[in-house]
């Protein structure tokens, strides 16, 4: 496909070239080009000068759309750099239980879809029950949670660089459909915690995560007084409440039922589109001006047609 593109220019160039006059007669290279209709040298410059901006204004579009396609396929199926991620996503057939919607196609090993079920698993060490027992409703979304962390491909459009011991990469602002976020602060309003980021600020010198001194033990709802608050300060800032629901096909699912589909590849593609779309229009610009400068040189000079 990039060969073709790069073939397809000259030809382009050629017969924008010939259908506005401008003629090889001698073979000569292009600046001896000769202009029917002019005969002072200025009028000859000039057209030289056109043909010149309109084969930049042709590239720049050229690369400007090669870069949107490349940015696009970047960012659908793939996986984070992270501590337990698979390098490529592929097939894992025996993926367990909440993790059981990514087996055709996952980041995650089945070891790592069998840790994500357990209380100070050997993935992160976390504890979940540092406040007392979370109930099995709390603890069902923070596996999910996990699961979707671990496992999906289809988190490309927002994956970010970091630099931190224990990856290279992360998410951040991923949509997340309201009702999602909704039930996990609802399943979770009754449980206890001691702080709203958990990403920080813990006690390990036990080897695993207990609070800090000083922290009290409170339900969910007065560290997280909102579905939104839950959602977007737990992890810090790796989700965002989406206004979306379920099924838009514009916002990722924190889990779904693999019997219909996975719905998250769509939400993929829309957002990695409109970020490709994003790095054409910054090209837009540039090509306006050496519009404009065609324009200008047309005004100037009559052209032959």
């Amino acid at each position: 496909m990039r060969s073709q593109a790069r073939t397809s220019t000259p030809n382009r160039v050629s017969n924008l070239l010939r259908n506005n006059g401008f003629e090889d007669t001698s073979g000569a290279p292009t600046e001896l080009f000769t202009w029917p209709g002019l005969g002072d040298q200025r009028s000859g410059m000039a057209h030289l000068m056109t043909m010149q901006l309109l084969l930049l204004l042709i590239w720049v579009s050229e690369c400007a759309q090669s870069r949107a396609t490349r940015a696009r396929t970047e960012l659908l199926n793939v996986c984070m750099d992270a501590k337990h991620h698979k390098e490529k996503p592929g097939p894992e057939d025996n993926l367990h239980n909440q993790c059981s919607p990514w087996k055709k196609n996952s980041c995650c090993s089945t070891n790592t879809s069998q840790e994500a079920h357990e209380d100070i698993s050997y993935l992160y060490r976390f504890n979940w029950d540092h406040c007392g027992k979370m109930t099995s409703e709390c603890k069902r979304h923070f596996i999910q949670d996990t699961c979707l962390y671990e496992c999906s491909p289809n988190l490309g459009p927002w994956i970010q660089q970091v630099d931190q011991s224990w990856r290279k990469e992360r998410i951040l602002d991923v949509p997340l459909c309201k009702e999602d976020c909704q039930r996990w602060w609802e399943d979770c309003r009754t449980s206890f915690t001691c702080k709203s980021n958990w990403h920080k600020g813990w006690n390990w010198t036990s080897g695993y995560n207990q609070c800090p001194v000083g922290a009290s033990c409170r339900h969910f709802d007065f560290y997280f007084p909102t579905p939104a608050a839950l959602c977007e300060e737990i992890w810090s800032h790796s989700y965002k409440l989406s206004n979306y629901s379920r099924g838009s096909g514009r916002c990722i699912q924190l889990w779904f039922d693999p019997a219909q589909g996975n719905p998250n590849e769509e939400v993929a593609r829309f957002y990695a589109e409109a970020m490709s779309g994003a790095g054409l229009h910054g090209a837009w610009p540039l090509m306006c001006s050496l519009s404009l400068v065609l324009l200008w040189v047309f005004s100037r000079v009559p052209l032959t047609f």
